[in-house]
């Protein structure tokens, strides 16, 4: 009988063919390839008109849906061989169309703008009317409004000239080129005041038609550094990352403040550095040596004695906290961190951690 592709297999044998004794099989070679069938029994040899048995048209007269591919000698599945042979490539054709569609969907993809993951809610808006220092400008209607998300060296008092005091005047120079007399737009993620009642929100400028992030310009300019706490809502540790990036880049080109030696990164065991940054916000880097764990607190030490480096600290209770962030603290030790906080002098320098955005695993950045 007809098998695909116009070949031909044999279901019965030499000696019991499909309609009547008097028929034989034959093997015809050639140069299109090999034919299998039955012929008349006595036919002349070289014939060409072909019948399988009297009266009837063999298949292979019908056009062939594909060209029949010569068999060879030494597959042990005879005419059956074809037949897979052809089944497989047939597959192969499907496989790899389907390959070139989904490697020029994933190329459109590749081509359409990545969304932005970090989601905070228009609230209000609003025209600046003064600014007071790197990170807070009070608006026109008297509402005052303090950054989300970075922490900015203050201006000094009057007449003062340490470097850290001009560091604070050059950021409030720096906000005020991006917001005086600007309309703002306000976003949250959540409704958030600080104790002195001023609106904690994320300040948007037009720029051109499109909507630019006061902290991202801050950021990239170099003249703020990312806090410790953005929030604590899901989407919080997504804006932490945007904002990580706008910082990690003007640090590694050393803009802004991050020229300045006094603005750099501290070293974890560099003990009259820490002390000299008490009380301040700072960005302490080092490897952790030890994480030890006692009366509900995690201690992660950066030094052999604990009073002379840095000690960043865990809450037992955030543990779960910081672990889905992928930074058990558990898992630290060995490995070099960059911390972010406010230094504490507890019988030797510390930072608490409270959030996972106050933690970077350096070796990645």
């Amino acid at each position: 009988m007809p098998g695909r592709g116009g070949a031909w297999t044999r279901r019965a044998s030499r000696h019991h063919c499909a309609c009547k004794p008097a028929c034989r099989s034959f093997h015809r070679s050639s140069p299109q390839g090999v034919e299998r069938g039955t012929s008349v029994h006595g036919a002349a040899p070289g014939a060409t008109a072909i019948k399988t048995c009297a009266g009837q048209t063999p298949h292979s007269a019908r056009p062939p849906l594909y060209r029949p591919i010569r068999a060879v000698s030494s597959n042990p599945m005879g005419g059956r061989g074809e037949v897979a042979f052809t089944r497989h490539f047939r597959l192969f054709g499907m496989l790899a169309g389907t390959i070139a569609l989904t490697i020029v969907d994933a190329r459109a993809q590749a081509r359409l703008p990545a969304p932005t993951p970090c989601k905070a809610e228009v609230f209000a808006t609003g025209k600046v009317a003064t600014v007071r220092d790197g990170r807070s400008f009070t608006l026109e209607d008297g509402r005052d409004i303090r950054l989300a998300g970075i922490e900015v060296p203050y201006p000094g008092a009057p007449g003062e000239t340490a470097p850290r005091a001009e560091a604070g005047t050059a950021a409030r120079a720096a906000l005020q080129t991006i917001v005086a007399g600007q309309n703002v737009e306000l976003r949250q993620t959540s409704a958030t005041a600080d104790r002195y009642g001023r609106i904690l929100a994320f300040a948007f400028v037009n720029r051109d038609g499109v909507a630019a992030s006061v902290a991202h310009e801050m950021l990239a300019k170099g003249f703020a550094r990312v806090a410790a706490q953005i929030g604590d809502k899901p989407g919080d540790r997504a804006c932490a990352a945007e904002l990580l990036g706008k910082e990690r880049a003007a640090r590694d080109g050393k803009l802004g403040l991050w020229g300045e030696r006094y603005y750099a990164v501290v070293g974890a065991e560099s003990f009259d550095e820490l002390v000299a940054e008490r009380g301040r916000f700072t960005v302490v880097e080092g490897k952790v040596l030890s994480v030890r764990e006692s009366g509900g607190t995690i201690y992660m030490n950066f030094g052999r004695r604990w009073s002379q480096a840095l000690t960043v600290t865990i809450l037992k209770r955030n543990e779960r906290i910081f672990a889905a962030a992928g930074l058990d603290p558990k898992t630290l030790e060995n490995r070099r961190l960059r911390v972010r906080g406010w230094v504490e002098d507890r019988s030797g320098p510390r930072i608490e951690a409270t959030r996972p955005e106050q933690i970077e695993i350096a070796e990645r950045n």
